[in-house]
């Protein structure tokens, strides 16, 4: 079957510390999400989600943005770029209007946005989102789509994600070095979030661990919103360093051990079977071999250490009930074992999150580390409503209802005084 008719095409590029991965998506004329191309390359020039090599990132941003374009047979000018450091916080902005009563109409929204807009406090830091959540009336939440509806009261609750700004400038400088410009900044526990859990997950709460290479970021989603994020700077390149060093080999072989015979689970067997460090052909043959049993010790001892951590951020955002469900992502959740282990340390049931398939994925992306990745694309053909760049499009009408014509006189002071 051929390719539907492309009405628009989207890039994304996710900056990591393991891998730097590009896609190219294509939106059909009857709303289809199409994967064109995809491209990756090892990461260079980027520390625990920090650019800490302009130069070696902007190479390594620019292959994997032209591999992307070449399997893809399009090109792209800007992209959604993914976010993992920087300092990422997540915050919960609530603010209140008087309605008095009377029906709600667009121009009340509109009113109830921009004073959402005056209210945020950045603190200094940069504002990533700035997105309408979920509406409230006269206190009661859940409200879609407050249209129509009558209310003393008309609410919001807007989810604004923090990050610290030099950080975030060093990857946009980094894109557009690639000759990229950069559509948005989005926090990589969003993009994966949308890509990895479902609209009632989000709703009724969940939490999301994305294990990157150097970075895990820990985030509950309630309510629909990213209710709360905490990120650990430790990730799988920890678990190789401590591999490498423990068996004083290079870290490409302790990656390669971790990948194919590390496991979260030891089994009774483990202590018989001899591991070769080296692939086939490699230089230094295949009689340098470690014990398996050592090798998941070692790996263990590490996840230990990052369940620990993971477990103590969960009980800051006070999501401490025993029957909440983890969700794991990431190029750490394609360890052997690893979910059944977490479920273990943490005490909770744990599965595997995975992007959703598309046509025109390749088996290369259907995976837990490219969650990220296909996240951002969703994102980018959603392109939610951020509050930041809702104008005023109207003119203000008062209408001489009592409560209503008060409160239509107090914003019209408020805006134009």
């Amino acid at each position: 079957m051929g390719l539907p008719r492309i009405a628009r095409v989207f890039g994304a590029v996710n900056i990591g510390s393991f891998r730097i991965s590009a896609m190219i998506m294509g939106l059909s004329e009857t709303g289809e999400l199409v994967v064109l191309g995809s491209g990756l390359r090892q990461s260079q020039g980027i520390r625990r989600g920090y650019v800490t090599d302009m130069a070696a990132a902007t190479y390594a941003i620019r292959q994997a943005m032209e591999r992307a374009e070449e399997n893809a047979g399009a090109r792209v000018q800007s992209v959604w770029v993914g976010c993992s450091g920087a300092g990422l916080a997540s915050r919960i902005a609530r603010v209140e209007v008087p309605i008095g009563g009377r029906q709600i109409e667009e121009e009340d929204i509109e009113h109830l946005l921009l004073a959402a807009r005056d209210n945020i406090e950045p603190d200094g830091r940069m504002v990533l989102h700035a997105q309408p959540a979920h509406y409230t009336l006269d206190g009661a939440h859940g409200v879609a789509n407050p249209r129509g509806l009558h209310a003393e009261q008309l609410g919001v609750d807007i989810h604004v994600m923090l990050a610290d700004g030099a950080p975030v400038r060093n990857l946009k400088d980094a894109v557009e070095r690639a000759h990229f410009s950069v559509e948005s900044v989005v926090a990589t526990p969003i993009a994966v979030g949308t890509a990895c859990l479902s609209p009632e997950e989000r709703e009724l709460g969940t939490a999301l661990i994305e294990l990157g290479g150097d970075v895990t970021n820990v985030g509950v989603f309630k309510a629909g919103m990213l209710a709360g994020l905490v990120s650990i700077p430790l990730g799988g390149n920890d678990i190789t360093d401590a591999v490498a060093g423990a068996f004083g080999i290079r870290r490409f072989q302790a990656e390669r051990l971790k990948c194919l015979a590390g496991s979260a689970i030891a089994s009774p067997t483990d202590h018989r079977e001899m591991v070769p460090v080296n692939a086939p052909g490699d230089e230094g043959g295949e009689d340098h071999k470690v014990n398996r049993a050592e090798l998941i010790s070692v790996i263990t001892e590490q996840l230990a250490k990052q369940a620990d951590l993971v477990g103590k951020a969960l009980k800051q955002m006070d999501y401490s009930g025993a029957r909440g469900q983890v969700v794991l992502t990431g190029g750490g959740a394609q360890l052997a074992g690893v979910a059944e282990y977490m479920q273990g340390a943490l005490g909770r049931p744990v599965r595997i999150g995975t992007p959703p398939e598309l046509r025109g994925m390749g088996d290369l992306v259907r995976n837990p580390g490219f969650a990220a990745l296909v996240g951002l694309c969703l994102y980018a053909a959603d392109d939610p409503v951020d509050i930041r760049v809702v104008n005023r499009r109207y003119q203000e009408v008062i209408r001489p209802d009592g409560l209503g014509l008060l409160s239509r006189i107090w914003h019209a002071a408020r805006a134009y005084f």
